[in-house]
């Protein structure tokens, strides 16, 4: 389902504002570090970078800033709605600075390097901007800081992998995890600021990777996502006892799909352009690889195509999902969605709407154009479709997609899949919750041989319009 409450959401922004607890020992007399996470997975991934190089200089994480030493938040700047929602939250945490003046405010990420000097200089509201490229200069910045100096680091970097950094985990669960891949974007798509502010696309060493996931598997962990901008275009070259190595993304997918069939894996985000055949058959010869593909269209219209740079066309983005279809049956879609692109007409919006009845997304994150500056389209195009406008043709295509997801969900009914249980149901402790391959929730009954990190085979025997609800086959 898609809720009308996310027209104002991509997919980078569904899970804004989640404070971040670390699963590590408590240190003894450790200062408190809260960190704040808003935007896509990969600046939860990055957060997880920042606790490790913190957890290394004295800190533990707290879920409750009015205890903190030092409060972060890592930010997102692919919507205007989310930077607005960063300054008010840093007005807050002024508040919480006031009482303790030795409180360390700072801002991470994607915001940092193109807002760091109103954070620093003319609003006040921090003490110090870290870019996403920067977080091994995190304690000479704090350092800085307490000195009683403004701290900032904003350089991009051409290397920085943090390849050798062990994330600390944040999320708690123990069942699942993210991978880094590869940092940055060398897609310059038009409306995006993602180039800019975490710089040019490189890959990470496959070995630490495969590392990195054996480490989790070892430690208890079933499920991992491998995380880039552009997973598709992942290409390592090394040198392997003497002799030159290439890696590309379906051979990383397949190598650590062989650590444990037991351990299953999930990847985001595709690019239309990039994704081939041969990532495909991974996918389908290894079980513990989800089917569940994430492929952002944007626009069903070629010409807008062209004007947000996205590289391809309606009719290569529909070869790619019919590629899908034919090699992966019953593989998941999911989408973006944006309306009211610079100068798109009715009839390509009609167009937008057609695609989505060809694909027949089980999700999309869909939201209405907003203007980012400093970005090709900001510098040469007029954003020029009227407010109301783009949001009559935001909730067309909200509406379209509630009907495909439920659609979509009803399908499952009646049939038994194979689930990892992730924990208790959000409404009652009564029920498990888990992800079935496609990444449909599902909500069971408990059961004392039952518990989170298993897999269990469930009977779906009825859906709502967001979740599929069953019984435990047998």
């Amino acid at each position: 389902m898609i809720d009308l409450q996310l027209a104002d959401k991509t997919h980078d922004e569904a899970r804004q504002g989640e404070a971040l607890i670390i699963d590590a020992p408590k240190a003894l007399n450790a200062r408190k570090l809260y960190i704040e996470s808003y935007g896509c997975q990969m600046n939860f991934a990055d957060s997880e970078i920042v606790a490790s190089i913190l957890l290394d200089q004295g800190f533990e994480t707290t879920g409750d800033y009015h205890e903190a030493d030092a409060i972060f938040i890592n930010t997102c700047s692919i919507r205007e709605n989310a930077e607005q929602r960063v300054r008010n939250r840093l007005s807050q945490f002024g508040i919480e600075k006031r009482r303790n003046p030795k409180l360390i405010v700072g801002v991470l990420g994607c915001m940092a390097e193109r807002l760091k000097s109103k954070f620093l200089e003319e609003e006040k509201l921090v003490d110090m901007v870290v870019g996403p490229d920067a977080y091994r200069d995190l304690p000479q910045l704090i350092e800085q800081v307490g000195e009683g100096q403004k701290a900032i680091n904003v350089l991009l970097s051409r290397e920085e992998t943090y390849a050798d950094i062990s994330p600390v985990r944040l999320n708690g669960n123990g069942i699942t995890a993210f991978i880094s891949i590869m940092r940055g974007c060398d897609n310059m798509c038009s409306f995006c600021v993602v180039p800019f502010t975490r710089g040019r696309e490189r890959s990470r060493d496959p070995h630490s990777i495969l590392a990195e996931a054996q480490d989790l598997f070892d430690r208890g962990y079933k499920e991992v996502t491998l995380l880039g901008q552009n997973v598709d275009s992942y290409k390592w070259k090394g040198e392997d006892e003497s002799s030159e190595v290439m890696v590309n993304f379906a051979q990383l997918l397949e190598k650590v799909a062989l650590i444990s069939p037991e351990l299953r894996i999930r990847f985001s985000t595709s690019h239309p352009k990039d994704i081939t055949d041969e990532v495909l058959y991974t996918i389908k010869k290894y079980d513990n690889i989800c089917n569940n593909i994430h492929l952002p269209v944007q626009s069903g219209s070629s010409r807008v195509l062209e004007l947000m740079n996205r590289t391809y066309t309606r009719e290569w983005y529909i070869n790619r999902v019919d590629a899908i279809r034919r090699i992966i049956p019953d593989c998941a879609i999911s989408t973006d969605v944006i309306a009211g692109f610079c100068t798109e007409t009715e009839e390509e919006h009609q167009e937008t709407l057609s695609m989505m009845d060809y694909v027949g997304y089980d999700f999309a994150f869909c939201f209405s154009y907003s203007e980012r500056p400093g970005t090709l389209a900001a510098r040469k195009f007029e954003d020029d479709i009227p407010e109301d406008v783009k949001k009559r043709r935001l909730k067309e295509i909200l509406l379209k997609q509630q009907v495909t997801s439920l659609q979509r969900l009803q399908a499952s009914v009646g049939k038994t899949v194979r689930i990892l249980v992730e924990g208790f149901s959000k409404k009652s402790d009564k029920d498990l919750c888990g992800r079935n391959d496609q990444n449909a929730m599902i909500v069971f009954p408990a059961a004392e041989n039952v518990a989170p990190g298993q897999y269990v085979n469930v009977v779906i025997e009825r859906c709502t319009s967001a979740t599929l609800l069953g019984r435990i086959a047998g």
